[in-house]
C-alpha cells in the first residue's frame, strides 16, 4: 500500500531525451494522464513485498543460516530442500514456476536480439541509460548510500553487465539458468538496499520515497533492456518488428522475476516504450549527486585495459564513449551532468554505414543471425574484459554487498 506522495514528484511531466521522445511521437504515446500520473507519484513509496518479506523473515531468523538456504533453493531448486522453511518455500514456489504468459521460444528471439547488438549495444546502456541515468537525482540517493562513490562507476557497469550477459545468454532464463538466478540475486540486493537506506537517519522519506521503490524499478527495467535495443538502431543495428517484440516480452518476464509490479511490464513493443516514456518524466531533476556519479565515469576508460598502445587506446576510447553520450543525450543533458564538453558524435556515425551492412546480413543471409550471434558474444566478452582486466571478475551484487551484512 503506498503512502503520501514524495515531493521529489514534480507537479507536471518532465522533458525527456530527444530520442525517446521521438519515438514515443511517432509510436502516438501522449504523456501520462492525470490517474497515471497519480500512480507513478505513488508508486515511489512502494517496493517489492514478496521479497521484502522472505527478507524480514530471512533477518529475524538469522543471515548466517537462512542465506545459505537461499542460495541453495535459487542454484537447485527449492525441492532441493526437503524441509524448506515456510516463507523459502512460498516465495521459490511462486518464481520457480513458468508464468502461462511466457512464450519461451519469443523470449529466445529476444535474448539473441539483444546479443547480437554486440559492443555497440552494451555501449549504449553504459553511456546513455546509466550515464544519463544520474540526471535523475531520485536514483542517486540511493546510490549514494550503498557507496556508489567509493566502489566506483567502472565497477558498477561491470556488474550490471555481467547481469544483462546472463540474462541474454542462450537458455539464460530456463529452469535455474544463469540469468534467471542472477535476476533473483540482484532482486536480493535490492531488498537489502531497501531495508539498509531507508532506517538511515539522514533518509529523508517524506521528499524521496521508499529506495528501489516501483517508479524506479521500471525505468531501470525497460533503461537496461528496451533502451539499448532502440538507442542501438541510431548506430544502424536494425532489428525486425518480431524481434523488437521478443526484446520487450523478454523484458516482461524479467521485470517479474525482478519484483516489478505488473502495471510497468510492457505487453508489447509500444507498451515498453510507454513506460519508458512515463517513468522518465516523472524522475527528479539533476542535483549535486549528478555530477559527482557522472563525471567519473566518463574517465573510467582512462583505466581500461588494452594489451597494445594503452596510453592510446585509453584516449582514444574516452572520446569514443563521449561521443556516444554526446549524440543520444544532446548539449543540454551533456552540460547538465558535468562532462568536460560536448563532443561531436563521430564515432555512431562511424559505425552507422557497418552496422546497416551487418544488420542487412544477419536478416537476409542464410546463417547470418548466428554469425551476428556469435560475433555479439564475443564483443560482450571482450568488453568486460577490457574493463576489469584478466584477473577481475564482476560479481553481481558486489558493490553494495555491505548491506546484507547490516540487513
Amino acid at each position: 500500500m503506498s503512502g503520501p506522495i514524495p515531493t521529489r514528484h514534480p507537479d507536471r511531466p518532465r522533458p525527456i531525451p530527444a530520442g525517446v521522445r521521438t519515438i514515443a511521437t511517432a509510436l502516438a504515446i501522449k504523456d501520462p494522464t492525470p490517474q497515471q500520473w497519480q500512480v507513478l507519484g505513488e508508486r515511489l513509496t512502494v517496493g517489492d513485498e514478496p521479497m521484502d518479506r522472505l527478507v524480514e523473515w530471512m533477518a529475524e531468523a538469522g543471515m548466517e543460516d537462512t542465506r545459505p538456504l537461499f542460495e541453495r533453493a535459487l542454484h537447485d531448486g527449492i525441492a532441493s530442500l526437503e524441509d524448506a522453511p515456510g516463507p523459502l518455500r512460498d516465495f521459490f514456489d511462486t518464481y520457480e514456476a513458468l508464468p502461462d504468459w511466457v512464450d519461451m521460444d519469443t523470449v529466445r528471439r529476444g535474448q539473441r536480439a539483444l546479443r547480437r547488438g554486440g559492443a555497440d549495444g552494451m555501449y549504449v546502456a553504459r553511456d546513455v541509460s546509466l550515464l544519463g541515468g544520474y540526471q535523475f537525482s531520485g536514483f542517486n540517493k540511493t546510490l549514494i548510500r550503498t557507496g556508489a562513490l567509493e566502489k566506483g562507476s567502472n565497477k558498477r557497469f561491470a556488474e550490471t553487465m555481467q547481469w544483462a550477459m546472463d540474462v541474454i545468454a542462450e537458455d539464460g532464463l530456463g529452469p535455474r539458468g544463469v540469468g534467471y538466478r542472477s535476476t533473483i540475486r540482484v532482486r536480493l540486493i535490492h531488498s537489502f538496499v531497501r531495508r539498509h537506506v531507508s532506517a538511515m537517519p539522514d533518509w529523508r522519506a517524506d521528499e524521496w520515497g521508499l529506495p528501489v521503490n516501483q517508479t524506479d524499478m521500471a525505468a531501470t527495467l525497460v533503461g537496461a533492456l528496451v533502451a539499448p535495443a532502440v538507442g542501438a538502431l541510431g548506430m544502424g543495428v536494425v532489428l525486425s518488428p518480431s524481434e523488437y517484440r521478443a526484446v520487450a516480452h523478454l523484458t516482461r518476464y524479467v521485470g517479474w522475476l525482478i519484483g516489478v509490479e505488473d502495471q510497468w511490464l510492457p505487453r508489447d513493443f509500444r507498451d515498453s516504450v510507454r513506460v519508458l516514456a512515463h517513468t522518465l518524466s516523472a524522475l527528479a531533476a539533476p542535483d549535486e549527486s549528478t555530477r559527482q556519479l557522472a563525471v567519473p565515469m566518463i574517465e573510467d576508460p582512462l583505466a581500461w585495459h588494452y594489451d597494445a598502445l594503452p596510453g592510446l587506446r585509453r584516449r582514444l576510447a574516452r572520446a569514443q564513449h563521449l561521443s556516444i553520450t554526446s549524440a543520444f543525450l544532446g548539449r543540454r543533458a551533456v552540460r547538465s551532468l558535468g562532462l568536460p564538453s560536448y563532443s561531436l558524435p563521430w564515432y555512431p556515425l562511424l559505425r552507422l554505414p557497418l552496422n546497416l551492412s551487418r544488420s542487412l546480413t544477419a536478416l537476409t543471409v542464410p546463417g547470418g543471425m548466428e554469425r551476428a550471434d556469435h560475433r555479439g558474444r564475443r564483443e560482450h566478452r571482450k568488453l568486460l574484459r577490457t574493463m576489469i582486466g584478466d584477473d577481475a571478475s564482476a560479481t553481481i551484487g558486489e558493490s553494495a554487498a555491505h548491506v546484507s551484512h547490516v540487513a
